[in-house]
C-alpha cells in the first residue's frame, strides 16, 4: 500500500468515524474468510460498516475523528454506524455466533470512549422499530379493551333476550 493510498484510507475512515454515532473495536483472531464475510453481511443488513484496518492507520483515523482513547492492539476489526443500538447489536451477535474467535474489546458512542459493559447494554436494548411497536401497542390497549367490553355487553344482552 502506497503512502497516498494510506492517506486516502485515513481520510475516508476519519470522515466515516466523525459521522458515526457508534464505533466498536473487536478482535477477530482465528476467524475464516467466510466467517468474516458473514459478519460483513450482518453489518450491511443493519446499516453498519465493518473493516479490518492496520492499527496505526485506524489510530490516526480515530484521532482525526476526535476519538483518542481507544487502544488498538493485536488484530482489530472495526464496526461503525449511525445507529448506536444496531451497531452494538451487530458486534454482540457476531461475538455470540463466533464465540472464542470474535470478541468485543472497546468502543465509542457519540465520540466518547465507553467500556465494554455499556456496549453490551446497548446491544440488549430493543431497536427503534421494536420501541415504536411497543408504543403503538400501549396506545391501542384502551381501544382494544373498550371494544372487548362492548362485545361482551352485546353477548350478554343477546343471552338475556
Amino acid at each position: 500500500m502506497t503512502r497516498a493510498e494510506k492517506e486516502e484510507l485515513v481520510a475516508l475512515l476519519s470522515d466515516a468515524f466523525k459521522e458515526s454515532n457508534a464505533v466498536v473495536v473487536c478482535d477477530y483472531k482465528g476467524m475464516t474468510c467466510k466467517e468474516l464475510e458473514s459478519v460483513r453481511h450482518l453489518a450491511a443488513e443493519n446499516d453498519a460498516h465493518v473493516r479490518v484496518v492496520k492499527n496505526t492507520l485506524a489510530s490516526l483515523a480515530l484521532a482525526n475523528a476526535g476519538i483518542d482513547d481507544l487502544q488498538l492492539k493485536d488484530t482489530n476489526l472495526i464496526v461503525w454506524g449511525e445507529d448506536q443500538i444496531s451497531t452494538c447489536k451487530v458486534a454482540d451477535k457476531a461475538a455470540t455466533e463466533f464465540k472464542g474467535k470474535f470478541t468485543m474489546k472497546s468502543g465509542a458512542l457519540e465520540g466518547k470512549t465507553v467500556d465494554l459493559a455499556t456496549i453490551m447494554a446497548m446491544a440488549k436494548l430493543p431497536s427503534r422499530d421494536e420501541l415504536i411497536g411497543m408504543l403503538l401497542n400501549v396506545w391501542m390497549a384502551p381501544v382494544r379493551n373498550f371494544t372487548i367490553g362492548l362485545d361482551a355487553l352485546r353477548q350478554k344482552k343477546e343471552e338475556e333476550a
